[in-house]
């Protein structure tokens, strides 16, 4: 399983999580509507930018090449 596979489903569960208690909290269905909407999207963008992979720095020596 990939680590943004892995992040998406650990937001999913804290999305549920968080929907059922403003659920048993009669927060009316639209706002946890809204609200989930909001939370998946700011969920990608934060599972894309930490899965992302990371540019080498531009300014790092090559490694020595070998004559064989």
């Amino acid at each position: 399983m990939s680590a943004f596979s892995l992040y998406v489903l650990g937001f999913l569960v804290l999305l549920a999580g968080l929907g059922y208690g403003a659920y048993l909290l009669n927060v009316p269905p639209t706002w946890i509507g809204v609200g989930a909407l909001v939370l998946i999207g700011v969920g990608l963008m934060s599972a894309v930018s930490r899965t992302k992979p990371r540019d080498p720095p531009a300014d790092a020596p090559e490694p020595p090449h070998s004559s064989a």
